[in-house]
């Protein structure tokens, strides 16, 4: 059984030198986009982002099959950040 990995990536977002509102988004994908998609291997990472776009965005030059994104928010996240496996890539 694979383990669950999981990354945080944190980047601060600024606009006109004032700080913009970002949210951390679980992203669910695959080890492998050139492999059919097998729930059994989905794993998962954290990053911050402004949107769905961005997520995306920063991932883009990884070779993962992204499945889904969700967006964090209040007790999931508080949740999420308990886990043992919390990292932080910087």
């Amino acid at each position: 059984m694979k383990k669950l990995i999981t990354f945080y990536i944190i980047e601060k977002v600024t606009k006109n030198g004032k700080g913009v509102n970002t949210l951390i988004y679980k992203v669910y994908y695959q080890d492998s986009n050139t492999e059919v998609p097998t729930r059994e291997n989905t794993v998962a990472l954290f990053i911050e982002a402004d949107s769905e776009r961005d997520v995306r965005q920063k991932l883009k030059d990884r070779p993962i099959s992204i499945e889904y994104i969700q967006p964090l928010e209040g007790a999931y996240l508080e949740y999420e950040k308990q886990r043992e496996d919390f990292k932080v890539e910087k």
